[in-house]
């Protein structure tokens, strides 16, 4: 007995593949206006010569609900879209697929403006490119593809892809997407609850005694490229080598609906930076909203209070700052009911309630009260790598800001005395390539973790006059590596913007006001007059001379386990009152590769801010008491001898 298809759909794509698929199969012919159940079938078609999205989401209704698979193939906008084939059941639906096509687009605006308009007149009619010879080609590929599905061989097509045909060219392509997990067909995401937060830690082998990572490059880079990056459907969309940086960088695209956001990877190769900079691209996406977990608790936090962190302690504006006219966060109060997520305290040894605001950084304006960033959010290949490096990350800005708030006369290092071939090639090349000398500052703080400030010192009479970048690790040697990364890659790319807008940038000088955006930080201080400011550090380290690695950090210890490196100064961390607490941000998207995303949150550490009005000092009196304990004062600070000028931190 033949096996049976249903066909929803008329017109002349519907004709053609009825036509091939006829004497071999069963037709069941149904129109576009079907409102009815399809009748027992082996598998379905949905075909269109236009855009119908309610015919659509008619028919594969009615094939979920019989269980049949189907197959979607339609014209829009110059070019026939075939798939995906969907499966009741399976991730990965047609309105995944139109999704992450829209999203990957570049006018995803107004196509999305376009769409909606389309689907409330009732589609889009016959496309203007279809030819008889398109039409031929999609119909020989949608009957193909049906008959490999039906005898069980493969398929051209496999679940979660796409095949276009170019109704120009008649080329065809083909491209995977992720499943949406916020899909309002297919997706669903799991309440949040105590026991999804992240709990005891695991054994995390490093992949040599060396590293401090848990799985290679080498085992990632397919992967990455594979999963996440597609110019048309992908969850990245793009790439672009910076030649003109002295070493390998390459950013990636993360396509947002509000505009595209750029995440960048800064290695010795250009294709280790771009698997780096897909994980950046992971991980930033992964911070701006929850996509693991759906958020379920909805309080005040004095109502919450026995199972919740106390807000303040993470560092609020000034109230000042919240009676500007204008100003986009209210005061934080006790009694407002807020959002919360579920994290772990490695203090407490429980779960604790955060505020969904301080855990996602997209949140917060409007009913928000305070301004956060992507500060402590970090990726992994495993979950214990993640809270590593988010650790890091809250030490390296928390050093930066210390040092910047109290104007610590760091000491400088020597980089010539780190006994690194490498760091002194970096360098030299840096200085070579851009006229720029670099200068090291040991920042670390009272938790021993090494931290850097690293400066470029322009040589030359033209461009920026200094650019300044931070990184902490427990290996010092690879936190200046990453701080001299970062310097790289600015110095080649602001000298004309900076020329070109140097004016508006004198102002920020007598008016911070102006400081609104991330790179006003970085270009503030590329002005000459500005470089007074940073005397603290530049007059300071010409009268003594600079430490070797040794003197400044001493032996490290290491073990094969990268779990036991994080207890080891968790413990640190809990003799010093400090707590470190966990939120797991990991997607679907990322957990498919067994990739982990964190945010780190260590309350009384400074909170990185970009814009000076939005500066959050406020109850972090640990800014305070700390210069004194480095002995870089002889008592405790007062609030009002706090730098008052916008940070340099790029």
């Amino acid at each position: 007995m033949s096996a049976k298809v249903v066909v929803y759909g008329n017109g002349l794509l519907t004709e053609q593949v009825c036509r091939e698929l006829s004497g071999e199969y069963g037709l069941i012919r149904a129109g576009i206006d079907a409102e009815t159940d399809p009748v027992d079938a082996d598998i379905g078609l949905v075909l269109d010569d236009g855009w119908h999205p309610r015919m659509q989401e008619t028919a594969e209704a009615a094939m979920r609900q019989a269980g049949i698979p189907w197959l979607r193939g339609f014209a829009s906008f110059g070019e026939y879209v075939i798939g995906p084939f969907a499966r009741p059941g399976l991730k990965g639906c047609p309105r995944c697929a139109d999704w992450r096509r829209l999203m990957a687009g570049g006018d995803r605006k107004e196509m999305w403006t376009l769409q909606q308009r389309a689907a409330d007149a009732g589609g889009i009619g016959p496309d203007a490119w279809c030819s008889r010879s398109g039409l031929r080609q999609t119909a020989l590929l949608l009957a193909a593809i049906t008959r490999e599905a039906l005898n069980g061989c493969g398929s051209a097509l496999p679940q979660q892809h796409l095949l276009l045909v170019n109704l120009q060219t008649l080329s065809v392509s083909r491209h995977f997407f992720l499943p949406d997990p916020l899909c309002p067909v297919c997706g669903g995401l799991p309440d949040d609850s105590p026991s999804a937060a992240v709990g005891s830690l695991q054994p995390s082998l490093k992949v040599h005694p060396g590293s401090y990572r848990s799985r290679s490059m080498d085992e990632l880079k397919p992967l990455l490229s594979r999963d996440y990056l597609d110019y048309r459907t992908g969850f990245l969309n793009g790439t672009m080598r910076d030649l003109v940086s002295p070493f390998a960088d390459v950013s990636v695209n993360l396509p947002l609906f509000g505009g595209d956001e750029a995440t960048a990877g800064r290695t010795h190769s250009y294709e280790v930076s771009e698997a780096t900079a897909i994980l950046e691209g992971l991980e930033r996406y992964c911070g701006m909203s929850p996509r693991g977990k759906r958020t379920v608790v909805r309080g005040s936090y004095r109502k919450l209070e026995k199972d919740a962190l106390n807000p303040t302690r993470v560092g609020l504006h000034a109230q000042e700052q919240y009676d500007k006219p204008g100003f986009p966060f209210q005061p934080f109060d006790a009694d407002r009911p807020l959002d919360w997520v579920w994290g772990y305290s490695f203090l407490q040894l429980r779960p604790i309630l955060v505020p969904e605001l301080l855990a996602y950084y997209s949140m917060g304006c409007g009913s928000g009260f305070v301004y956060e960033s992507s500060n402590g959010c970090a990726l992994g290949g495993s979950l214990e790598e993640a809270v590593f490096y988010g650790i890091l990350e809250v030490v390296e800005r928390d050093a930066f800001l210390m040092t910047w708030y109290a104007r610590l006369p760091l000491p400088q290092l020597d980089p010539h005395a780190a006994g690194d071939p490498e760091l002194t090639l970096m360098l030299d090349r840096l200085q070579t390539v851009s006229g720029y000398e670099t200068l090291l500052f040991n920042a670390t703080m009272e938790h021993g973790i090494p931290s850097i400030w690293a400066m470029a010192k322009n040589k030359k009479s033209r461009g920026v006059n200094l650019v300044c970048a931070a990184g902490a690790h427990l290996d010092p040697v690879r936190a200046v590596k990453s701080a001299v990364h970062e310097l790289a890659g600015m110095l080649m790319t602001l000298g004309d913007k900076f020329e070109a807008q140097r004016d508006e940038y004198a102002r920020m000088l007598d008016d911070p006001s102006r400081v609104r955006h991330m790179e006003d930080h970085s270009m503030l201080y590329a002005l000459p007059q500005a470089e007074p400011r940073l005397g603290f550090l530049l007059e300071g380290s010409g009268r003594r001379a600079p430490q070797t690695f040794r003197e400044a950090f001493g032996p490290q210890s290491k073990h094969a386990d990268l779990t036991e490196d994080l207890k080891e100064w968790m413990e640190v961390f809990r003799r010093l009152g400090l707590e470190i607490i966990v939120v797991d941000q990991s997607t679907p998207e990322t957990l498919r590769n067994g990739l982990y995303c964190v945010k780190v949150l260590i309350p009384g550490m400074l909170p990185m801010t970009f814009g000076h009005h939005l500066t959050r000092l406020a109850g972090l009196d640990r800014v305070l008491r700390v210069p004194a304990q480095l002995g870089f004062a002889e008592k405790p600070l007062k609030p009002e001898e706090l730098n008052p000028h916008p940070h340099p931190f790029p």
